[in-house]
């Protein structure tokens, strides 16, 4: 869930594009000494269809860390320089673009009748971690995710938890029906103190969730956005704009149909699609790793009382909650900076 509506961060790495299946027995580390560094960008098979895969570090003995995209429908490939451009100093960034959406969308664009499950995606992610650690020569990598990413990173985490060394979860989404029934509750309330009589009406006219019209989300999201501008710092200028090797009107036009495809596909047509589904709790309380979430304090998509409240039920090692002051839903330097403390601290943990 970088959540966008209905209708509407890898910089392109010079590199090897290849294809060959992720579960290969013959596949070779592409790290073959500390110090080397690794910048490669292209179609990896994963489940059966070649899907988009960047990788970039400096030193090979670096941590690895596997960033799961938000959307569904939004890969962070195109705007990775400006997001993520220092990490690979000290980390080596895997980012892949889902099933449905950027350029594995454009290269292996689903039939018309194809849906997107949480558990197919599930197994794409378990699959392009087990590659990335092979590649690298690494036995586990840091996991990251935020929005929808988050909780399919925990799908991930639950499904094999001896491919992660850690869980970073950023905006996390818990549970679809009670994240948006808090989402709308509040932005309701926001509205009412503003006297704001055009998102009173949308608001009140599509009510809190369970929704069956596919638009109701996209309502809310418009208007959470506005008011999370209000009161969280944004993002620089600059941050979103497509970066070279997709700053093209093929690529943009791709993109754009992944999202709208992979959006109705979390919506559902009748309220019946991926996202209502989400309930972490059904998949277990207890991780196998250390879990940290940093959350913003001004986020309406996945609102803190949520968010902290399955936190607090968490099972783990170790875990830490970290409060994001001015940050809403989306990524801002100030979400950005403590992902990279937090990774810091991880750093000499991945063996």
């Amino acid at each position: 869930m970088g959540l966008a509506p209905l209708f509407a961060a890898l910089l392109m790495l010079a590199g090897v594009t290849h294809a060959a299946p992720a579960a290969e027995t013959g596949l070779l580390p592409a790290c073959a000494a500390p110090g080397q560094a690794i910048r490669e960008a292209g179609y990896v098979t994963i489940g059966g269809i070649r899907q988009w895969m960047t990788i970039d570090g400096q030193d090979c003995a670096n941590p690895v860390v596997l960033i799961v995209h938000g959307g569904p429908g939004n890969p962070n490939t195109p705007f990775a320089k400006q997001l993520f451009g220092d990490w690979s100093r000290h980390f080596t960034v895997v980012q892949w673009d889902q099933r449905g959406a950027g350029k594995t969308y454009a290269e292996s664009k689903p039939a018309e009748d194809e849906t997107l499950t949480i558990d197919r995606l599930t197994d794409d992610g378990v699959e392009v971690a087990r590659y990335a650690a092979r590649r690298l020569g690494k036995q586990r990598v840091i996991l990251m995710g935020g929005s929808w990413g988050s909780a399919l990173a925990v799908h991930m985490a639950m499904r094999a938890p001896e491919r992660f060394q850690a869980y970073v979860g950023t905006a996390q989404l818990v549970n679809y029906q009670l994240d948006l029934a808090a989402s709308h509750a509040r932005t309701l309330s926001l509205a009412e103190a503003a006297n704001d009589a055009d998102s009173l009406a949308k608001l009140r006219k599509i009510g809190p969730p369970p929704w069956t019209d596919p638009r109701a989300f996209g309502v809310l999201r418009r208007i959470t956005r506005k008011y999370e501008a209000l009161s969280s710092d944004p993002a620089p200028k600059g941050w979103f704009t497509f970066g070279p090797g997709y700053d093209t009107p093929a690529y943009e036009a791709a993109y754009e149909a992944g999202e709208d495809y992979s959006f109705l596909n979390f919506v559902g047509l009748k309220g019946d699609g991926m996202g209502p589904r989400i309930d972490l709790r059904r998949l277990g309380l207890r991780f196998a790793m250390p879990v940290y979430l940093l959350q913003g304090e001004e986020d309406l998509v996945t609102p803190t009382v949520v968010s902290r409240a399955y936190f607090d039920e968490l099972i783990a090692p170790s875990k830490r909650f970290i409060p994001l002051a001015r940050t809403g839903h989306d990524p801002n330097p100030t979400m950005i900076d403590a992902q990279y403390r937090v990774l810091e601290e991880l750093r000499g943990t991945v063996p």
